[in-house]
């Protein structure tokens, strides 16, 4: 049931927001070099990699598609990339991962392969079932980028702090999972992009 909802959904937001997926994808080409889709090496279900969609909001970097990017680094983020990953209108043709069955609409955020050997006993059950494009970690670290910029070590906030916690929320997803409970994360995510709040983390890992 939760497969057939996915392509649902995925397919009829596919046709509503197909214009404006259109105008997006004409804005990024327009306003920076480079394609207006980034496809970045994610690990799928069971382990298995596949290639993540969004559009482009950063300056075109072939290192970064393999997974090798800066953590908290908004140098390289464009004018139109900070207002798609404001509105996370940037993920949205994660739509089509979802129709061709590497994600879900709601499951734990894909990685790159990097993070997934953190923790790995950990990652080899939380990639038990498909990853989504939101979940509870989404939303609870909804400004993650920010964290991670006022933090003096990015790497080590990310993997001590942020991941653990990550995986935490993932761990319960996967106990936990109904088609109820999906809907409600949905909603909440919803609501958290029309009505962003300040991450309750953010003051943990600032600089002083």
């Amino acid at each position: 049931m939760k497969r057939a909802i996915d392509i649902g959904i995925s397919a009829s937001a596919i046709v509503l927001l197909a214009p404006a997926m259109l105008l997006i994808a004409i804005l990024v080409r327009a306003t920076s070099p480079g394609p207006a889709l980034f496809r970045q090496l994610r690990v799928g279900r069971g382990g298995r990699p596949f290639r993540l969609l969004k559009f482009r909001s950063m300056r075109d970097d072939a290192a970064a598609e393999n997974g090798r990017f800066d953590l908290g680094s908004p140098a390289r983020v464009t004018h139109v990339g900070r207002w798609l990953r404001r509105s996370k209108l940037d993920e949205t043709p994660q739509l089509l991962n979802v129709l061709r069955g590497d994600m879900s609409i709601v499951g734990p955020r894909p990685e790159v392969e990097k993070w997934t050997t953190v923790y790995p006993e950990r990652w080899a059950r939380v990639l038990s079932v498909r990853p989504g494009i939101t979940d509870r970690g989404s939303i609870e670290f909804r400004d993650e980028e920010e964290i991670l910029a006022a933090s003096d070590d990015p790497g080590s906030t990310y993997a001590n702090d942020i991941l653990p916690r990550k995986l935490d929320l993932a761990e319960q997803y996967v106990d936990r999972c109904t088609i109820l409970g999906d809907f409600k994360i949905m909603m909440d995510t919803f609501l958290t992009v029309l009505f962003p709040r300040r991450s309750s983390h953010r003051s943990k890992t600032k600089r002083p």
